[in-house]
């Protein structure tokens, strides 16, 4: 088995924010873009969650975190198209797309969306239930950031001082061929590939054919692969939860270690009718994780890995996750950080010991435990 060699490498945040303070999670998700886009990470992406403490609009944010970094991708994973207007959404992301100059990675998912039973008859006007809510939508999107005009060849509109061919505004060439699906099935990822997008595929998938996630997975991409476009220069990224706790106090590390613990019983099996399967949780040292990510030989299978933060945690936690992996980790898989304009002011320089972190307030780090 060949040995993961990573090129690309982006984080995918939840967004965070307490119920009577939005604004002091969404300021920090937006640090960690500028923080991450520093570290030279590659892509920055947000979830999308309706309902709940997180965003609940991508185009949005990432139209924010636009003005706020410069070089890394914006991506979103995954927006459900459910809820969306293939002709507004469209819009809303060209514009955002044309704000940050065209670094948006966005990424959708079909299907009913959550929480339908409690907001679907607030977004729709008529029963939302008969409606194509399905692979339909995104096709539909699709085919607005193209860009085509519409009516017929005499058809303009008139605006103060401009007459124009009608289409859809602002049009951001290269847009269409930069959108993601977030394929966890057979079914879903054969219409990603016959459709020309971009795969994700994370820390879950469907057992359609297996038990196992690993066997499950490494079919789902082959798969992709045998059906894309051989002229298209379609990506694969592959996203795990990965919780490196090297600069971690023992307190944070023990409380990750919780957080996995809590969420490892989902993946001993298939779960629920659709029988889910999840990929167990990779916390530990930079080390213990090195050798569980060169054993996978779904990372083998691209050059694109995306960390997948976990939920609920603090940006200070984040902060210090993205660290540990950038200097600890990503390298060791073949990675190299991207740098344009200048160099991101480093967190210790060589020659730095631990008691310089501790006392320049970097980390909070334990000296006994860092030296276990």
């Amino acid at each position: 088995m060949s040995a993961p060699r990573i090129s690309t490498l982006a984080f995918l945040t939840p967004g965070n924010y307490l119920d009577d303070d939005p604004y002091a999670g969404l300021e920090d998700t937006l640090r960690l873009f500028e923080f991450g886009e520093r570290l030279g990470f590659d892509g920055a992406w947000i979830r999308q969650r309706h309902l709940e403490h997180g965003v609940g609009s991508a185009a949005v944010f990432l139209a924010a975190a636009a003005q706020r970094t410069s070089r890394v991708e914006l991506g979103a994973a995954v927006i459900p198209i459910g809820y969306e207007s293939p002709f507004r959404l469209a819009e809303d992301l060209s514009l955002a797309d044309v704000l940050s100059q065209g670094r948006l990675q966005p990424g959708f998912s079909a299907g009913t969306p959550p929480h339908a039973d409690l907001i679907g008859d607030l977004v729709f006007d008529g029963d939302w239930r008969s409606f194509d809510l399905s692979y339909g939508r995104v096709a539909r999107l699709l085919e607005n950031l193209r860009g085509d005009f519409l009516g017929d060849a005499d058809t303009v509109i008139h605006s103060p001082g401009n007459t124009q061919r009608p289409r859809l505004q602002p049009h951001s060439p290269g847009l269409a061929d930069r959108v993601w699906y977030g394929g966890g099935s057979v079914r879903s990822v054969h219409w990603t590939a016959e459709n020309g997008l971009n795969l994700l595929s994370g820390n879950v998938v469907f057992g359609d054919q297996s038990d196992d996630f690993t066997t499950t997975q490494l079919t789902l991409i082959a798969d992709y692969r045998r059906l894309i476009d051989p002229v298209r220069p379609a990506r694969v990224a592959v996203g795990r939860v990965i919780v490196p706790f090297d600069s971690a106090d023992h307190t944070t590390r023990e409380r990750y270690r919780a957080y996995a613990a809590s969420r490892h019983d989902r993946t001993l099996g298939p779960q629920g009718t659709r029988r889910v399967l999840f990929a167990p949780d990779i916390v530990g040292t930079a080390e213990q994780i090195l050798e569980q990510l060169r054993a996978d030989p779904v990372l083998a299978q691209t050059s694109e890995l995306r960390l997948e933060l976990p939920y609920e945690f603090h940006r200070e936690d984040y902060e210090q996750i993205l660290h540990d992996t950038v200097h600890l980790i990503a390298p060791e898989l073949g990675w190299k950080p991207t740098f344009t304009n200048e160099a991101p002011t480093p967190l210790w320089t060589a020659g730095s010991t631990i008691s310089d972190l501790v006392d320049d307030n970097l980390f909070p780090v334990d000296r006994a435990e860092f030296n276990d």
